[in-house]
C-alpha cells in the first residue's frame, strides 16, 4: 500500500537536520525483553494504529483469517473509526494499542493494516505497560514506526510480517505457525519456483558483498524508518543487521533516504545489510535516474560488510515473519539468515 505524503515530508525534514542535532537523541540499546508465547486458542487483539480501512468487508477478512489460524479475536474498540485517512484520532488509536497491552486476556496484538499514522501515536504509548505485559505484536509497512519505538524504549522483540488484512497464503501461514506456534529457530530463505521458464527468475537474490555476520536484526520500511531517525524512538543500530524495504518510491527518493541513514551514522554502525523488495521503484521520466543497483552500490559497498538484495521482505504476497530485535546470523552469499536465539518466554 502506498505511504502518505506527510511521512515523506517528515523524512525530508529529518534529512535536512544537521548531524549534531540528530546524533544526541538516538536511543541507547536496552536489554532485550522476550514476549510471552502464543498458542492456538489464545485471544489476540486486532487494532489499527495507522490508516483507516476503506471497505467494511476487510474487517471480516482479517478476523476470519486469524480465526482460521486457530486464534480467538477481540476487535479494538476504535478499530472501525475514521478521521480523514486515519483510523480515528491519535487518542483513539493509542487507546486501543494501550488497552490491548494492558489486558491480561489478550496474548498478542495484530495490526490490521499499515498506510500511515503510526508515528503520530509514539509519544502516547504506555511503554511501562509493555514492559510489564510483554506480548507479540505483528505488522509491517507503517507498523515499522511501532517496531522501532517499542524496541528503542523497552527492548521488546516484535514481529515484522503480514498485517491482518494481508495475504494469508500457505507460505505466510507456515511462517506464522513456525514462528509462533512451533517456536522454531527459523532459517529465512527465499522460496523459488521455476515456472515455465528456462531458469528461476522470481525471488532471486543478488549478492552485494559476500560474507557472514551476526547481530540483532532491526529495520523495516525505509521511508518510515527514516522518518523516526533523529528521534528518541530510533533504535540503536550498533552491530545490528539492518533490513529495509519500500514501495512506490522513485530511486532518487531512495537515494535521499539512504543518504540520511549514512549522515546520521546508522549505516556506519551496522554489521550486515539485507534489502528486501522495493515494489514499483523503477526510475521515472525526465533527465534520467540512478538505478536501485547504483544506489546500493554507492552506500553499501563502501561499508565492506556482508550484504544482499532480494529477500522476501516487504509489500509482496509472500513474506517472512521477522523477529525484530532478535539475534540472527546472515550469510550474504547464500542469501539467507537464521535465528540464533529463542524469542519467547515459555
Amino acid at each position: 500500500m502506498n505511504k502518505r505524503l506527510f511521512l515523506k515530508s517528515a523524512a525530508l525534514g529529518i534529512g535536512a537536520l544537521p548531524l549534531a542535532s540528530i546524533l544526541p537523541v538516538m536511543a541507547e540499546a536496552k536489554k532485550t525483553i522476550l514476549p510471552n508465547s502464543l498458542k492456538k486458542g489464545d485471544l489476540v487483539g486486532l487494532i489499527s494504529p495507522s490508516a483507516a480501512t476503506s471497505e467494511r468487508i476487510q474487517f471480516d477478512f482479517a478476523k476470519e483469517s486469524l480465526e482460521a489460524l486457530g486464534l480467538k479475536v477481540r476487535l479494538g474498540e476504535n478499530l472501525k473509526n475514521r478521521r480523514g485517512h486515519l483510523a480515528g484520532t491519535d487518542e483513539d488509536r493509542a487507546n486501543d494499542f494501550n488497552a490491548m497491552f494492558a489486558d491480561p486476556d489478550v496474548q498478542a496484538v495484530i495490526c490490521i493494516r499499515g498506510g500511515s499514522g503510526a508515528a503520530r501515536i509514539l509519544d502516547k504509548i504506555d511503554y511501562k505497560a509493555i514492559q510489564k505485559n510483554p506480548k507479540p505484536i505483528l505488522g509491517y509497512s507503517d507498523i515499522t514506526a511501532l517496531h522501532c519505538a517499542i524496541y528503542s524504549q523497552t527492548g521488546l522483540i516484535t514481529f515484522h510480517g503480514p498485517n491482518g488484512t494481508g495475504s494469508w497464503n500457505s507460505f505466510n501461514v507456515r511462517q506464522f505457525e513456525k514462528m509462533f506456534f512451533d517456536q522454531e529457530l527459523m532459517q529465512f530463505e527465499n522460496e523459488q519456483v521455476k515456472g515455465d521458464d528456462l531458469i528461476v527468475k522470481k525471488n532471486r537474490i543478488q549478492v552485494l558483498r559476500p560474507g557472514k555476520a551476526k547481530g540483532r536484526i532491526l529495520g523495516g520500511n525505509l521511508t518510515v524508518l527514516t522518518s523516526v531517525s533523529g528521534t528518541p524512538y530510533n533504535p540503536d543500530f550498533k552491530d545490528a543487521i539492518l533490513f529495509i524495504e519500500d514501495i512506490s518510491e522513485d530511486p532518487y527518493k531512495i537515494d535521499r533516504m539512504m543518504s540520511t541513514l549514512k549522515l546520521n551514522g546508522t549505516l556506519g554502525k551496522i554489521k550486515g545489510f539485507i534489502f528486501g523488495q522495493c515494489t514499483d521503484c523503477t526510475p521515472g521520466g525526465g533527465y534520467g535516474s540512478l538505478t536501485l543497483d547504483d544506489i546500493l552500490d554507492d552506500y553499501i559497498l563502501p561499508l565492506n560488510i556482508p550484504a544482499y538484495k532480494g529477500a522476501m521482505i516487504g509489500h509482496v504476497d509472500k513474506q517472512f515473519v521477522i523477529p525484530h530485535g532478535a539475534e540472527v546470523e546472515m550469510n550474504a552469499e547464500s542469501g539467507t539468515f537464521k535465528m540464533t536465539q529463542q524469542v519467547f518466554n515459555t
